[in-house]
């Protein structure tokens, strides 16, 4: 009881956080060790990315991890620092949503990303098939009387396994839909400019986040350009994670 006490308040908080009329910032790490140092430097929350994970577990991004790979990683995360945690799921790792909820909040997971690539079947899931999933996994949060942030990401921009004509309109159709179906914030990934963040911005009711090298920023461009424009979150995907692998080796090559 008093976990879920604790869950219900982080997931509220991280709610919180996305609606200060500021930019939020979440760092993206990956374990126990980047997580502390992120809080100590003084993020009020941060993110775990599936791609740094599971390069710090030796394994693949695209749910090369299961569901209890991802998980052990996530809590040793969640169970080092008490600021709110929000993770990527992948598409949910082939499992219902109802089940999905109950194992990430087991987890001390407050927010989860959920994509509309199935890496496993090696396809994009239609938009309404994605927003289906995404108002079921709301339906079980609520039912469990926790406000988890659900970032609805689409990989519209990618263009993996389906590419579409208009790229920046397929983006718009999908995450309305998942704002219809109970997200909290929208994730367009990789979209490629400031002026199509300001078209999502406008079409979009709800916050949408941004991914951006910690050194050196976003397509949309700097932080300040981010705030500039109204963006409501940023987070780093593996480049965080990337930016450190130079410095590491710079610093360890004289010893070689």
């Amino acid at each position: 009881m008093e976990h879920m006490t604790d869950l219900t308040a982080r997931a509220s908080r991280l709610l919180e956080l996305h609606h200060t009329g500021t930019t939020l910032v979440l760092p993206t790490v990956w374990d126990a060790w980047s997580a502390r140092a992120v809080v100590a430097a003084g993020f009020a929350a941060l993110t775990v990315g599936s791609h740094p994970l599971a390069d710090a577990r030796g394994q693949s991004d695209n749910e090369g991890m299961t569901l209890d790979e991802a998980l052990d990683g996530i809590r040793r995360v969640t169970g080092s620092v008490d600021v709110p945690v929000s993770a990527d799921m992948e598409s949910g790792y082939d499992t219902a949503p109802a089940e999905l909820v109950e194992r990430v909040l087991e987890a001390g997971i407050a927010g989860i990303n959920i994509e509309d690539s199935v890496h496993s079947q090696r396809r994009m899931r239609s938009a309404q098939e994605h927003a289906d999933y995404i108002a079921a996994v709301r339906a079980a949060a609520d039912a469990a009387g926790v406000d988890l942030v659900i970032n609805a990401r689409t990989d519209a921009f990618l263009g993996k396994y389906e590419t579409f004509a208009d790229p920046l309109a397929e983006a718009i159709r999908r995450l309305q839909l998942c704002e219809s179906a109970g997200s909290r914030c929208s994730y367009p990934v990789k979209a490629p400019d400031a002026e199509s963040v300001r078209t999502l911005l406008a079409e979009l009711s709800g916050p949408i986040n941004v991914i951006a090298h910690p050194v050196n920023g976003s397509a949309a461009g700097p932080l300040e350009e981010l705030r500039r424009l109204g963006v409501h979150r940023v987070s780093f995907g593996p480049l965080l994670q990337g930016a450190l692998t130079g410095p590491l080796s710079d610093i360890v090559s004289p010893w070689a």
